[in-house]
């Protein structure tokens, strides 16, 4: 089965239900990174010279089905307004309002719908929800990656109840580039995985050991790992609950014939805030917490991963986002980007950081979807993006 695409459907003069994921970072009001808006990019205009009449439809932040002012896509419609293209916004998602604005739609004209998550319904998959957006839905699209792998009423309630569907060009980038990771993928092929918790990637862990030939651990979560293994953590953050799991995954990884690298040394301070004290060997002291992988675990890295042709990064290795705790997240982004290989990116922060590090144009692909693009490897798909195919 494949994915249907927007280019097999007949969009001229239909009302065409884009999902595009605008959940971009906003302060004030201002967007301080347009990355999301840009992506959606290509399929936008693409309905737009096949003369759909474009709604645009997205959530933003999390208002917990209220509406909220700080979370209205009335500064976002005004930026895309400014910056890229023509569209007018109406302050509703569904009712008697939106359809008349969507009445007044010509051929290749574009109109953005307020947040979807004003309402209880978006996130419950509420099928009266459901029905009020299929109220003035001819053709659905589906080009938001990163709300995939949630049941959600815009990306799935609907899409099932749309006869004409299929998917834009960013949910297809990235099922071709997620697919050559869990589709025979080039050997060597590493996994570089970070972030605060074992929990929230045990699932794609299990999964990764079936494909891939070296596993690296950076973050918080690898003091979890360095405790498993009789190492002293300090005040690190750990998930002692998790400690029978990583046994599981040790003894897999075994069978497997996978090597697992953990960091041998650290930076640490008695706070986030603090100065960095150079650590030597894989032991934290009571008093300090691990906030970055030193320099020895950055060349040990480094060497283990130079002969690889497949990478997936996820996590970053340290606390980045304080300058002094930045350089291990940035010397491995640098690195890979370096190498001969194939390098997906995926999560907000190692995405932050390949942008912050001057490189993101050497990665051969980035992910949109953090917790949608780790659920794909996993499963190999994800529920939102099935029901677009044949």
């Amino acid at each position: 089965m494949r994915i249907k695409s927007i280019k097999e459907l007949n969009l001229k003069d239909k009302r065409t239900f884009l999902r595009v994921d605008f959940n971009v970072p906003l302060k004030g009001g201002v967007i301080e990174d347009d990355t999301r808006i840009e992506e959606a990019l290509p399929t936008i205009k693409y309905a737009l010279d096949k003369g759909a009449k474009l709604i645009l439809a997205t959530h933003l932040g999390r208002p917990k089905g209220e509406k909220k002012a700080e979370y209205s896509l009335k500064s976002v419609a005004d930026y895309i307004n400014k910056k890229y293209f023509r569209l007018a916004f109406v302050d509703d998602c569904i009712g008697e309002s939106v359809k008349k604005a969507i009445d007044g739609l010509g051929s290749g004209e574009a109109i953005l719908l307020e947040n979807l998550r004003f309402y209880k319904g978006e996130e419950k998959n509420d099928p009266t929800f459901v029905k009020a957006l299929s109220e003035f839905t001819e053709v659905y699209v589906n080009d938001a990656f990163g709300t995939s792998h949630r049941e959600h009423a815009s990306v799935y309630g609907l899409a099932l109840k749309i006869k004409d569907k299929g998917a834009g060009f960013l949910i297809e980038k990235e099922v071709n580039a997620l697919d050559k990771l869990i589709v025979n993928p080039e050997k060597p092929f590493a996994a570089i995985l970070g972030g605060a918790k074992v929990s929230d990637k045990i699932g794609v862990i299990e999964s990764l050991l079936d494909k891939i030939d070296k596993l690296f651990i950076g973050g918080a979560m690898a003091y979890t790992f360095l405790k498993f293994n009789g190492f002293k953590v300090g005040k690190s953050l750990i998930e002692i609950e998790m400690l029978p799991t990583i046994d599981k995954i040790y003894k897999k990884a075994m069978d497997k014939n996978v090597e697992i690298f953990l960091p041998v040394d650290h930076l640490a301070s008695t706070s986030l805030d603090g100065q960095p004290i150079r650590l030597d060997n894989e032991d934290i002291d009571d008093n300090l917490m691990g906030l970055d992988i030193g320099e020895k675990t950055i060349e040990k890295y480094k060497r283990a991963l130079k002969d690889v042709k497949t990478i997936l990064w996820n996590g970053p290795m340290g606390v980045f986002e304080k300058d002094q705790y930045s350089k291990g997240t940035f010397e491995i982004a640098n690195f890979i980007s370096s190498l001969d290989a194939f390098s997906v990116v995926g999560g907000g922060d190692s995405v932050s950081a390949v942008h912050k590090a001057g490189v993101a144009d050497k990665i051969s692909h980035i992910s949109t979807g953090g917790g949608a693009s780790l659920e794909y490897i996993e499963k190999g798909s994800l529920p939102c993006i099935d029901i677009l195919k044949y």
